[in-house]
């Protein structure tokens, strides 16, 4: 890539933060700061949250046309979070394409690496277009210009509240400290100062506060519409809240919050494990994901099934062996024979492998993961007995699950966990069972962190996993563009 000046630098970080030249590839629909500024109207409402979601989606090039090298072909998070763990390789078989990925892999990146860099971009442009329609929506008569009704103006401001905070999940829990930008950008001096990075507990905070406020918004029902049941909805905002507080080791809000998401009952297990990753939005679990559509203008496909079928990402060795005997998540999770991934093909017959294009949507949270945290919280309050049941409940299911290729199930398989009052044991069978109930689902190097083990665990498999490595380096370009006001992790 040319390297950039430092006034082209400062443009870079105030796209980044207010203005629309940072993108390569501008996106059909966008709200613009100048649409915002004139008299808006429905359409600019509803394009203002709805351009929001794509930096969620397994697109490819939505910030830029094939800049592998920076990261942005598509969303880094099975680089980051799988293939940097001890679940995935970069390809089936080792070579030189992609040596960023390599980078990741081995523990040898650096600031300029594309994996942070494109994870840092595509999540502070989805801030930016949220800015956006936040300051849209709060305006004061904004019903009166546009008609909008205030149960919509309502639902859309919940959706876009909680997509700031998800898109300040990813960063806080993979950069650290980050600048917190509430509001947009619009001059070089608000970017110098917003180029601050905010302390991980003050974007936490903030993340909790807005989420609350959030819940408030939302229809209290299943779907916030009929007709879109991939937008946001309240029992979405109310797993957020949930993951947050596990993230900040706030056990009692965790058990308080999953419990809350229960009595909702929009959720259960679904009775067969792959049902979550065949069906558009018609099971109980997902809770939310991004919806992804063949043969539309414009295009809305899933093209992460593109790079598996040019041979990238694939399972390691030692995830293959995590399973135990005849679990059969793991032939619905991989076709070893074929060199499928089936939960990202969405497909257990290598459907969609090579399609650019294709239906399968992109699941973030799902009720299973969710039943996980809650059996956490209850470890780490010594309340074993609540935390085995739900994971012999995620083991039951997996157990009576419908085989990927129509096998039975051998009697035996997958056993109830007994009635221990060890914690270091009860915890090593949710580390277990996490991997294996949410491989290739991007949590396992997120969860290793969090439990502080990274280091014991990826060292001990062979990776050269130092303590800097609990964060992700800033990018450089954004360090050089803020003229050293944004400092850099420890390390790098």
């Amino acid at each position: 890539m040319k390297k950039l000046s430092i006034m082209a630098l400062m443009l870079v970080f105030l796209a980044l933060a207010g203005c629309e030249k940072q993108l390569t590839t501008e996106a059909v629909g966008l709200t613009t700061l100048e649409q915002v500024n004139t008299t808006p109207n429905l359409s600019t409402v509803e394009n203002s949250v709805n351009s929001s979601y794509q930096l969620l989606s397994n697109r490819l090039n939505i910030l830029a046309q094939w800049d592998w090298g920076g990261g942005l072909v598509f969303q880094n998070d099975l680089v980051l979070q799988d293939i940097a763990s001890d679940d995935a390789e970069k390809k089936w078989s080792p070579d030189g394409d992609q040596p960023w990925m390599d980078d990741i892999n081995n523990f040898t990146f650096t600031s300029t690496n594309g994996g942070p860099n494109g994870l840092w971009k595509y999540d502070y442009e989805g801030i930016k277009r949220l800015n956006i329609a936040i300051e849209l929506l709060t305006k004061s008569d904004i019903e009166a210009i546009t008609g909008i009704t205030p149960a919509r103006k309502n639902q859309l401001l919940g959706e876009a509240y909680f997509l700031r905070s998800y898109y300040y999940f990813s960063l806080v829990t993979n950069f650290g400290d980050v600048p917190l930008i509430l509001k947009p950008v619009k001059t070089y001096q608000e970017a110098f100062d917003v180029a601050v990075r905010a302390s991980k507990a003050t974007v936490f905070d903030k993340i909790k506060a807005v989420l609350a406020t959030a819940k408030t918004l939302m229809p209290n029902s299943k779907f916030s519409s009929t007709t879109e049941k991939w937008r946001v909805s309240k029992g979405a905002v109310i797993a957020l809240q949930a993951k947050a507080a596990l993230y900040t080791q706030k056990w009692d809000d965790v058990i308080t919050l999953v419990t809350e998401l229960q009595n909702l009952n929009f959720y259960s297990l679904n009775a067969n494990y792959f049902d979550s990753f065949n069906s558009e939005f018609t099971d109980n679990e997902v809770i939310f994901a991004y919806d992804h559509q063949s043969n539309t203008n414009p295009r809305n496909g899933n093209g992460i099934c593109a790079p598996l079928g040019w041979g990238f990402f694939a399972p390691s060795t030692d995830f293959l062996n995590a399973f135990e005997p005849n679990d059969p998540r793991k032939l619905l999770t991989v076709d070893v024979t074929n060199q499928n991934l089936n939960k990202i093909l969405g497909s257990l017959n290598g459907a969609n492998k090579g399609n650019d294009d294709a239906p399968n949507n992109k699941i973030y949270i799902r009720f299973a993961d969710v039943l996980l945290w809650k059996a956490e919280a209850y470890i780490e309050k010594g309340t074993y007995p609540e935390a085995i049941s739900i994971i012999n409940l995620i083991r039951a299911r997996a157990r009576t699950s419908a085989t990927a290729d129509g096998s039975v199930v051998p009697a035996g398989t997958l056993p109830d966990r007994p009635a221990s009052t060890d914690k270091a044991t009860v915890k090593n069978w949710l580390i277990a069972e996490r991997r294996v109930e949410l491989g290739f689902e991007s949590q396992r190097m997120l969860d290793l962190k969090r439990w502080g083990i990274a280091k014991a665990v990826l060292t001990a498999k062979g990776k050269n996993f130092q303590d800097k490595h609990n964060l992700y380096p800033l990018p450089q370009g954004e360090i050089d563009a803020s003229a050293g006001t944004l400092t850099q992790n420890p390390g790098y």
